[in-house]
């Protein structure tokens, strides 16, 4: 096997549930017979400008190599196209790395989590959400989490939008948009909490996403509000752009943040983490290049006392689900995975998916990343061609608001 090489690089673009979670899958061929690898290149807003990345450039340019040299593979993809670091190539690289370190494990015989040192724990802690139009919705939707033995569960109130959104429209002459009052979340989000703790006390850990819909200085004030209800943590308060503003909120309160689902570039990251100004790196690991930076980065992590939350939601591949699986078996600095539902579709589509039980996901011992993909099934689910509008959020003036 000396003379390994990859052969093809083949990109499926599927949709198994909503038109929010499109997924980019890649397979990577070798010259070995039936030696390929899976790897996720999701990027759900922009399919296609993945899917022509992977097709005319990082395909052609991995093909002929030797899959084995995943390290200068990665740093080659990276810098080929000279500029670097956006959110396109970042998951065309992702889709490919993952699936080299697939292949990694596939040589070795070993699960990728072996590959990195073996198991901290032979399951992981997940969380999943809860929501509804009241208090007492948001709460007995909690409540049916624990019976599913869930304790951990992000609680929102009305979406990330809040309640005012269902009344609110675009002013005369204002643009199409989501429209959403910040300022409810000052008010009814530090009452929902103390609710759910009245109601549920301190059995169950609670966790809440801002969606980074705040201005920096309320964002200050909704972390210290929060702080009574002992949060498990507080996420994404504050859009990368406003990233300075973590070191006031640190001297102004404990409650423990989590970032980075909108993070591509290494810098946005490491004053964070350097700085100790986060306690849980919160980032969605193709669209920082894969499996490879990603385990840079929780060693990183680790030796600032951060841990571990990867961004897994509906629109992370069931492939890209397991290779953070993966990191979380193996990574001491585990923090929390998030974690959905999946729909009988994709349990088909993508065989070995990690499976939970009593809030514990559990990753098959399979080689590599454990996981299958049904390409003929995939076929028959082709996504959704219309663009996503729930990130066009507005002010009830009709101002634009950053995610």
């Amino acid at each position: 096997m000396s003379e390994l090489k990859i052969t093809d690089v083949q990109v499926h673009l599927t949709q198994p549930t909503s038109p929010a979670c499109r997924l980019v899958i890649v397979k990577v061929l070798t010259s070995e017979a039936g030696l390929y690898g899976l790897g996720c290149a999701t990027y759900t807003q922009r399919i296609h400008a993945v899917d022509a990345a992977i097709r005319r450039h990082i395909g052609p340019f991995v093909i002929g190599k030797d899959p084995r040299n995943i390290e200068d593979l990665w740093q080659s993809m990276m810098v080929s196209a000279y500029w670097r670091n956006g959110p396109v190539m970042n998951n065309a690289i992702s889709g490919i790395d993952m699936a080299l370190w697939d292949i990694k494990g596939k040589l070795a015989d070993m699960p990728c989590y072996d590959l990195w040192g073996g198991r901290c724990r032979p399951a992981v802690t997940a969380y999943t959400h809860a929501g509804g139009r009241s208090f007492e919705e948001v709460a007995d939707h909690v409540r049916r989490c624990m019976e599913r033995g869930y304790r951990h569960v992000r609680c929102q109130l009305g979406g990330y939008v809040g309640l005012d959104a269902a009344h609110l429209g675009p002013p005369e002459g204002g643009q199409a948009g989501v429209y959403f009052n910040p300022k409810e979340k000052l008010t009814r989000v530090p009452a929902l909490f103390e609710h759910l703790r009245a109601e549920l006390g301190d059995e169950v850990e609670l966790l809440h996403d801002v969606h980074e819909r705040l201005a920096p200085i309320d964002a200050v004030a909704l972390a210290k509000s929060l702080e009574p209800y002992r949060l498990f943590f507080l996420e994404d308060l504050l859009a990368p752009e406003d990233i300075d503003w973590f070191q006031n909120i640190r001297s102004q309160c404990a409650t423990p943040i989590a970032m980075g689902e909108l993070f591509n570039h290494p810098r946005e990251i490491t004053p964070l983490v350097a700085g100790r100004l986060i306690d849980f790196i919160r980032v969605h690991i193709s669209q920082i290049g894969g499996i490879t930076p990603a385990l840079k980065l929780a060693h990183l992590c680790d030796a600032f006392g951060v841990r571990t939350a990867w961004h897994v939601p509906g629109d992370t591949s069931p492939v890209g689900a397991a290779a953070c699986v993966h990191l979380d078996l193996a990574m001491h600095n585990f923090g929390i995975q998030e974690w959905g539902r999946r729909g009988e579709a994709e349990e088909e589509m993508f065989p070995g998916l990690p499976q939970v039980r009593e809030g514990m996901i559990y990753a098959n011992q399979r080689a590599g990343l454990g996981i299958c993909f049904d390409e003929e099934m995939a076929a028959e689910f082709p996504p959704d061609e219309r663009d996503l509008d729930w990130t066009i959020a507005r002010l009830p003036d009709g101002t634009l608001w950053r995610p």
